[in-house]
């Protein structure tokens, strides 16, 4: 298992930045890492809204962590933005931290900085892989993945 690099600060459009380990202290995290001036980031909303449902029920927190400043991230998120914690990385540092290089991605990050699991890209297999990773640490049900209206596979976007 990898670990966060270093301990970047988290801005959230709605609040406060703080040290990426300060928003671990509760939960067990998952991060759907977007690229929101993407087509593809669109393709995916709705698959990230199910998994996140699915995760939160299991004791998880969530948040969307998006490579654009705060205006642009709430602009083109919309209403995602609202329904769960959302964090601004014009800089991609948080990203980069996660050892992340395309986007989307999923980076489930344990309490302890520990990166129990990630998936790059949309790949459906990676991300059944990091909801096992979930389900094995919380003792919850599985969740299919690829579901009903999910996109076919793409491989994402060049992290910068």
């Amino acid at each position: 298992m990898a670990v966060l690099d270093g301990d970047p600060e988290l801005d959230p459009i709605n609040g406060d930045p703080r040290p990426f380990t300060e928003w671990l202290t509760t939960f067990p995290m998952l991060v759907g890492a977007i690229a929101p001036y993407t087509h593809e980031c669109s393709w995916l909303l709705d698959t990230i809204r199910r998994v996140f449902a699915h995760s939160r029920d299991a004791g998880v927190g969530v948040a969307l962590l998006a490579t654009a400043p705060p205006e642009g991230t709430k602009a083109v998120l919309g209403p995602y933005a609202e329904e769960f914690l959302t964090f601004s990385d014009p800089d991609s540092t948080a990203v980069k931290a996660l050892g992340l290089g395309m986007l989307p991605a999923l980076a489930f990050v344990k309490q302890d900085g520990t990166i129990a699991a990630t998936a790059e890209g949309w790949d459906p297999a990676g991300w059944r892989d990091v909801s096992d990773a979930i389900e094995e640490l919380t003792d919850w049900t599985p969740i299919a993945i690829p579901g009903p209206g999910d996109p076919a596979p793409y491989a994402g976007t060049p992290v910068a």
